[in-house]
């Protein structure tokens, strides 16, 4: 909770209580249906809470906004989002059922009311969204196809509405077979700590 308030200090009471809530709810629903790896479990606030608040780094979503996550596992990045941005709406996505019994079931728990969780592929969804957001779901050309017609053309953040997603590594080749411009973003220029120093917001505007 310390290494959330490092970067956001600025949490309002709820919000802080919220983020505090985060490690036993995980810890409750972990134990049943395991989401999150139990190695690194510890670390929960470094490589999931805060990882996932690397977007906001980057973008700042409006009241109103609509943010899509694909493929959200147990919740990241959509639950911490949520919680930085209680006046936006949260759509979290996931084909395996069990995956977002434990988003609901957290969502639940935190009383979070700006975050839908649903079981669902994305290519089946048929409503349109401001902003993507993801974590490594998949290579950047299926992704792209999947999404693309999902979001609506504008701007309701600090940035134009399009996909902002966390990944790794050396992105340039799989990023250039998307068609698409990109900008990456550093997420080591965010946070000091040595887990991002390979770690990117990729972004692309509609």
């Amino acid at each position: 909770m310390e290494l959330i308030l490092k970067y956001f200090p600025d949490l309002t009471a709820e919000q802080r209580a919220r983020f505090a809530a985060l490690y036993d709810l995980y810890a409750e629903w972990n134990a049943r249906i395991n989401v999150v790896s139990r190695k690194d479990f510890d670390q929960l606030y470094l490589r999931h809470v805060l990882h996932s608040l690397a977007i906001a780094r980057v973008c700042r979503f409006d009241a109103g906004a609509r943010i899509l996550d694909v493929g959200c596992g147990g919740g990241f990045p959509s639950v911490p989002l949520a919680i930085l941005f209680p006046e936006a709406r949260f759509t979290a996505v996931d084909s395996i059922r069990k995956k977002i019994t434990v988003v609901e079931g957290v969502a639940a728990g935190l009383e979070l009311g700006n975050l839908t969780p649903r079981c669902a592929r994305v290519e089946t969804l048929t409503e349109r969204f401001d902003y993507v957001v993801s974590r490594a779901v998949t290579a950047m050309p299926a992704f792209v196809g999947w999404v693309w017609n999902r979001i609506e053309r504008g701007r309701r953040g600090t940035l134009d509405n399009g996909i902002l997603y966390l990944k790794g590594g050396d992105l340039a080749e799989e990023l250039a077979l998307t068609g698409r411009p990109w900008r990456l973003f550093d997420i080591a220029a965010f946070f000091d700590e040595p887990f991002f120093e390979t770690k990117k917001v990729v972004y692309t505007a509609r």
